[in-house]
């Protein structure tokens, strides 16, 4: 079954880590912008019911509650299995957290980072630990138990310690869902241009080795695994029966339809992207332009296997694949990076920390 995605790339400030193509704009251009995304919505031909919506960005708790409601009602399919909204943490209040609930979002992602407050202030976010348990109070007071909590390893001035009390909180809140992701270090996002010009500011030169990284990451996989909360792809883990619905179809090439600035869509055959920032996206909207830029043919013998590998489940090659990539699989198995029952080819746990490399061996 296939899903949506809406992307709202508009936030209070931009976070230092932050690599997407969002930011802080004009009130104006947030107003504008969503009625371009009405319009797209309701010009769309569904060759599909959907079955799960996901709102990302940015910071789509900005949008206001009349106009989230009026978004979702144009999307068939409701009740969605699974529909999820991205949020700031702090940002929640008991009436915006009803009204989620009241439009069909079941399911909350909460852009934690840290719990660790000079790691917080560091990024640019303005939240604390307790107003982090707050906001998990308030979802769950409305009905919302389906949430995950999102932290980064190698934030600049991070610990071993630090990491824990993280975890500790994540195991406290007893999260259904956590997503782990190892710093980011590109030209993209503020810190990561300061570090690579060897700068000082945004806590660059405080930024944690890469065998800490490492290190972090796998301490997170043990005490996750400890309180139940199971690994299932390279960066996702999550308690029985709540791993995300709609992220799956990204690693199991299904289906999904993309709306919004830097949006992308699936159809099974062909990938599409739109524009990348939002003044395109309204401008093309407003002119009657379509807003994807980009169709190309899907790649599946790639995409079988860098997202596929992803799963720690695994996948299942071909016949045609086993032969074809006979050689690498054997290698990437006697280097312990690889494993393999005869149907099923999956990482092993030192594969997961050199999955780039193995991934590269299948691109053509």
């Amino acid at each position: 079954m296939a899903g949506v995605y809406l992307s709202f790339p508009f936030c209070a400030q931009k976070c230092t880590f932050c690599n997407f193509a969002s930011g802080v704009f004009a009130p104006e251009l947030e107003r504008r912008y969503l009625e371009a995304l009405r319009a797209d919505l309701a010009a769309f031909s569904w060759p599909w019911l959907p079955e799960t919506v996901y709102l990302g960005g940015g910071s789509p708790n900005r949008i206001p509650d009349r106009e989230l409601a009026r978004l979702l009602a144009l999307i068939p399919g409701r009740p969605w299995r699974e529909a999820t909204i991205e949020a700031t943490p702090g940002a929640i209040t008991p009436e915006l957290a009803r009204a989620w609930r009241e439009a069909g979002i079941g399911r909350v992602s909460l852009g934690v980072q840290s719990f660790v407050q000079v790691e917080i202030a560091r990024t640019g976010r303005r939240h604390t630990a307790a107003r982090v348990a707050g906001d998990v109070a308030l979802l769950r007071a409305a009905g919302i138990d389906n949430f995950n909590i999102d932290l980064i390893a190698g934030l600049p001035g991070q610990t071993a310690a630090t990491w824990r009390e993280s975890l500790d909180w994540v195991e406290r809140l007893a999260a259904p869902h956590v997503s782990v992701y190892m710093l980011e270090v590109d030209e993209d996002s503020r810190l990561g241009a300061e570090i690579l010009r060897g700068g000082s500011r945004y806590g660059a030169a405080a930024i944690p080795p890469e065998e800490l990284v490492v290190e972090l990451y796998g301490a997170a996989i043990e005490r996750l695994a400890s309180v139940g909360v199971a690994q299932y792809e390279i960066s996702n883990f999550a308690r029985p029966e709540r791993e995300s619905i709609h992220n799956l179809k990204y690693w199991k090439l299904e289906p999904y339809a993309g709306f919004g600035a830097d949006a992308h869509s699936y159809d099974g055959s062909a990938r599409r992207r739109n524009v990348e920032t939002p003044e395109e996206y309204v401008d093309h909207m407003e002119h009657g332009d379509s807003p994807c830029v980009e169709t190309l043919p899907a790649r599946h013998g790639e995409e079988r296997f860098y997202l596929g590998l992803r799963l720690r489940s695994g996948m299942r090659p071909t016949a045609e694949e086993w032969l074809r990539f006979e050689a690498p699989i054997a290698r990437f198995a006697a280097e312990g990076l690889l494993e393999t029952d005869g149907v099923t080819l999956r990482l092993t746990d030192r594969g997961v920390l050199l999955s780039n490399e193995v991934f590269q061996e299948f691109l053509d």
